[in-house]
């Protein structure tokens, strides 16, 4: 598969990446010949420089030939430009990037109208992201399949759950859901377990199955799942305003506390139900004051990455409360992630990997059989949904003869609307719906699970 890449900042490098795991025959599009220079020493790509919008550019590029083109510019016009001169120069899928929400109620028309395949909103994303683990407060990460119905949620083992110590085998056994632990991922290593492992203090865990059979899972272990009542964000920014909306109609009370007077006039028109504070969110006597410690939640989303993660510390050492905060940098998230500041949200990986996900769904139609993908555990291993085809050589035979790959496990299969926990007398059958977690990558056939 052919793709063409305009814009090589932070998400077009970390698409590049992961697109190159992939039998995927890349070029890269930026006018910043340094910018070229540094992605195509790091990556196997080809690299041209000059304006994505520029049909010559776009022929050099091979725009003729390609499958797809994604623009992922700093500029929600430009990227909309090069889709739309892309589908006259050649005969590709598109992809855009357009953060502004002035384009939001516009969606519909750029897809249908335009033909653009996706529009993919950067801040809304994110906004969507942070209220799915506001609803589930435990969780760490959550990613869904089959369009909500199965649900992967990562959460961190504290000794009160009464999980340490007990193999996997055990806790499956004694808690009795439809639930399964799919990975562990243990002094900054993923695991994908069997019966037999046991987990330890400081695991964190990702469990795999439906809303409904998570909720008993955690139930069994002692805990009560419900949403948070009220959200404290510091920083009226975009994602800001995408979340307020969001929790409003989960009826969950919301109070922003923004520095810049004018930006909280504008919020104040937007966001009626919302109470809008001006003041300085990094002021500890204003935190206690909007009533941090009393907050069931507390969302950090200045335009800083230190504020942010100083303010999740502050929090933590002061409520009781879901902290999540938000950081745009992604070369120290290994430094982040072991803070223990609650739960981090990374808008960059979200985008890139929203478009992997529409790559990988495009795919269908030349050769590959892939769903949905996300990346899981800073992307050192990933979570596949397969629907299987009549023709694939494993169906009908039980999964305990299948000589599966090594650290890849069968986590789900949906039937007929029906979730199914397989076990080794189960067998695939043609047109299920099939979640793999693997730390292999670049699968793109049901096949593929198979040792070759």
């Amino acid at each position: 598969m052919r793709v063409i890449i305009v814009g090589c900042g932070k998400v077009g490098k970390n698409l590049a990446k992961s697109l190159q795991e992939e039998n995927t025959e890349l070029t890269l599009i930026d006018i910043d010949p340094d910018a070229i220079e540094e992605n195509i020493e790091n990556i196997d790509a080809l690299g041209v420089v000059g304006n994505g919008a520029s049909i010559k550019t776009l022929i050099e590029a091979g725009v003729d030939k390609a499958d797809i083109l994604i623009a992922v510019t700093v500029s929600d016009e430009l990227n909309l430009l090069c889709c739309l001169i892309a589908q006259k120069g050649g005969n590709c899928q598109t992809i855009a990037r357009v953060r502004n929400p002035i384009y939001n109620q516009d969606i519909t028309f750029l897809k249908e109208r335009l033909g653009i395949t996706m529009v993919i909103n950067p801040e809304l994303a994110a906004a969507q992201e942070i209220s799915r683990l506001l609803r589930f407060p435990i969780a760490t990460k959550i990613d869904t399949f089959e369009r909500g119905k199965i649900e992967l949620i990562r959460f961190k083992v504290k000794e009160e759950y009464g999980l340490i110590g007990r193999t996997i085998e055990d806790i499956s056994t004694s808690v009795n859901c439809k639930c399964l632990i799919s990975a562990i991922i243990r002094d900054n290593e993923i695991i994908i377990p069997n019966g037999k492992m046991t987990v330890e203090k400081g695991d964190e865990l990702s469990l795999l199955s439906t809303p409904e059979e998570e909720n008993k899972f955690f139930k069994k272990i002692g805990l009560k799942m419900s949403k948070v009542q009220n959200c404290l964000i510091v920083g009226g920014g975009t994602i800001s305003y995408y979340l307020a909306k969001l929790l409003t109609k989960m009826g969950i009370k919301v109070k922003i506390i923004e520095i810049d007077k004018e930006r909280c006039e504008e919020l104040s028109v937007l966001l009626p139900k919302t109470a809008i504070i001006n003041g300085d969110g990094t002021n500890r006597g204003l935190l206690m004051e909007e009533g941090l410690k009393d907050c069931h939640s507390f969302v950090a989303l200045t335009n800083l990455d230190e504020e942010n993660v100083f303010l999740s510390l502050f929090a933590k050492k002061n409520c009781n409360g879901k902290i999540i905060s938000k950081v745009n940098r992604l070369a120290f998230d290994d430094v982040i992630d072991d803070l223990d500041v609650g739960s981090i949200i990374y808008p960059k990986y979200l985008t890139s990997d929203l478009i992997l996900q529409k790559v990988r769904a495009l795919q269908n139609t030349i050769g590959s059989n892939v769903e949905t993908l996300y990346h899981i555990v800073d992307n050192r291993a990933e979570a596949l949904s397969f629907k299987v085809k009549g023709n694939a050589e494993i169906i009908n035979i039980p999964i305990s003869q299948l000589e599966l790959k090594d650290n890849l496990l069968i986590g789900c299969i949906t039937r007929n609307g029906m979730v199914i926990l397989p076990n080794g007398n189960d067998v695939l059958m043609e047109g299920d719906a099939v979640i793999i977690v693997t730390t292999h990558k670049g699968l793109h056939d049901i096949t593929d699970i198979i040792k070759k």
